[in-house]
């Protein structure tokens, strides 16, 4: 096979490769071409998996990339005087992680795989500079970094001064959301985290998530076994939230796929 031949099957591998990866939001919809594709692909670092527990960086750490999920999850989280932890989010396949550095430099919270995880590495100098030559990613690159913000932002305000009940149906709305935009089902899904996490992420203590789970269980809202979980009422969960649920259109909304 000819050099031409080699790079276009490379180029078509590649292409499928990241059909199926969290960066493909990063790359394929702005319509990079070959040359630009190549020059991306050769910035990402791929590392073998974390196991879960392993650290991706830790607060305090200098501040060197930007991470995506491949697959599996991450929590972000920070400490409090006391040592305890308090957890600032979750992160699922095709989400950024350590947007919150750029600004200073230097990481403000750890990030730990919660499942065997993957992660794709995006030097942030590198990935600035490339960036800066391709106007499409360039573009790209600022609305997710944006998104995310936004996203994570969102979730903490909208928190505020809600009920623990609220507080439960908004948090799964939003995991319901996440999952439909990444082509997954919005209702059915297994949470990579435990309860008593979920819990100190919304500020809701242990047995108060397990009475929650028992009301939307009894109330038809939901149906949990450990962690795999099945929305059965996204309008009910809405109506509880007070907002419009994200994530599935009308025929879907109960019990739907």
């Amino acid at each position: 096979m000819n050099n031409s031949g080699q790079h276009s099957q490379q180029f078509t591998s590649l292409r499928q490769s990241c059909a199926a990866c969290g960066l493909s939001e990063l790359c394929l919809p702005v319509s990079l071409d070959e040359v630009d594709t190549r020059k991306l692909d050769a910035i990402v670092e791929r590392h073998k998996p974390l196991r879960g527990g392993e650290h991706i960086y830790r607060a305090d750490d200098w501040f060197r990339a930007v991470y995506a999920v491949r697959s599996g999850s991450v929590k972000t989280y920070t400490l409090t005087d006391r040592g305890e932890e308090q957890i600032t989010g979750f992160h699922f396949p095709g989400e950024l992680v350590g947007l919150d550095a750029i600004n200073s430099w230097v990481h403000p919270c750890s990030a730990v795989a919660l499942e065997t995880t993957s992660v794709c590495v995006l030097p942030y100098v590198q990935l600035e500079s490339l960036a800066a030559d391709i106007p499409g990613l360039q573009r790209k690159l600022m609305q997710l970094m944006s998104r995310e913000i936004f996203s994570d932002q969102e979730m903490l305000f909208s928190m505020a001064r809600r009920s623990a009940e609220e507080r439960l149906a908004m948090l799964l709305l939003n995991f319901s959301g996440r999952f439909q935009r990444r082509g997954l089902s919005a209702t059915r899904f297994r949470l990579p985290m435990a309860r008593t996490e979920l819990g100190n992420y919304i500020g809701l203590a242990p047995e108060t998530m397990s009475r929650l789970f028992r009301r939307f269980s009894e109330q038809g809202c939901l149906k949990a076994e450990g962690r795999e979980l099945q929305l059965l009422d996204l309008d009910r969960l809405a109506d509880l939230a007070g907002r419009e649920c994200p994530a599935c259109a009308p025929e879907d909304r109960r019990g739907g796929n």
